[in-house]
């Protein structure tokens, strides 16, 4: 199959890869694309795109490919697997991973691109699906700045604001920064919700004196209302911002950089997808900081002694 200049090709069709396709669909760009699950080829067919049953039949019918996919070993798969992209009888011209990744795993991905002719970018996304959907997301490119220039048209499809970040590996590295602080900004959301709650506070009242005051962020706009009302339908989920996290640990470790909050965030993550809540949105977390508060609660009854130490 000979590539048609301006042929977008997606790889993963989740909750990331269906906001880009409706944003390139929408500004007249033919999508090609492909992913393990049946449901979501259909719903790119319904939206106007081209469902292709492999990722071979992806990269061969594209100049430029997308991927949104879990993790950098999926990655890895897509493009070096036995049925991977750069086993195609063409290697598409810029590859744009979104994939929240390995720093080192992506630089490694981009070197093994361009010896077969093609380079890749990174375009993380700072912000949730519905963020993105509104185009209210930020990109964070990574790569070369000649590639970034010649696919800008398409990547500034996607979001208001887009930086380009440095060479391959910057734009997993920022994108592991900023949900450091982000998933922590949501974090004591969560908690600060439950501690009202606790007190007999209305919720929907303290979240507007929240938002009003000095201690707010952004975090409250997309994940207030969603933990307040306890609409944890996804937007970006518990089980991958854990992932995330774990990256984050594993990268202050390396540097030597103690992350003492990221610590405390992760094993709160890896509780809540104990629970059963790894699939909901991450402003599910309020759940586990409920059963916490639930839990000592109860150990407190269960334990006279714990009740006469705090008098």
């Amino acid at each position: 199959m000979k590539p048609r200049e301006g042929t977008t090709g997606l790889i993963g069709i989740g909750l990331v890869g269906t906001v880009l396709a409706e944003h390139l669909l929408a500004h007249g760009h033919a999508v090609t694309g492909y992913d393990i699950e049946p449901a979501a080829c259909e719903r790119l067919r319904q939206l106007g795109g081209h469902a292709v049953d492999s990722v071979r039949a992806v990269a061969e019918a594209a100049d430029c490919l997308f991927l949104s996919l879990p993790d950098s070993g999926v990655v890895r798969e897509i493009l070096e697997g036995d049925v991977g992209v750069l086993g195609a009888r063409r290697v598409p011209r810029y590859v744009i991973d979104t994939t929240t990744g390995d720093p080192t795993e992506t630089i490694a991905r981009a070197e093994s691109l361009s010896r077969q002719g093609g380079t890749l970018l990174e375009a993380t996304i700072c912000g949730s699906s519905g963020q993105l959907r509104r185009r209210q997301a930020v990109l964070m490119v990574g790569g070369e700045r000649r590639a970034f220039e010649a696919c800008r048209g398409r990547i500034d499809l996607l979001a208001e604001r887009v930086f380009y970040v440095g060479p391959s590996g910057s734009g997993s590295k920022i994108k592991l920064a900023t949900n450091l602080v982000l998933g922590l900004n949501r974090l004591v959301l969560a908690e600060g919700l439950v501690f009202a709650e606790k007190l007999g506070l209305d919720l929907e009242t303290f979240l507007g004196v929240l938002k009003a005051g000095p201690s707010y962020s952004a975090a409250m706009d997309v994940k207030g209302e969603k933990m307040v009302k306890g609409d944890f339908a996804p937007e970006s989920r518990i089980r991958q911002h854990h992932k995330d996290v774990s990256l984050m640990l594993k990268y202050g470790n390396n540097s030597r950089q103690d992350l003492p909050l990221s610590r405390v965030h992760f094993d709160i993550l890896a509780q809540a997808i104990a629970a059963g809540d790894g699939e909901l949105d991450t402003s599910a977390v309020i759940q586990e900081i409920r059963r916490r508060r639930a839990s000592q609660a109860q150990s407190g009854k269960q334990d006279p002694d714990r009740k006469e130490e705090r008098s």
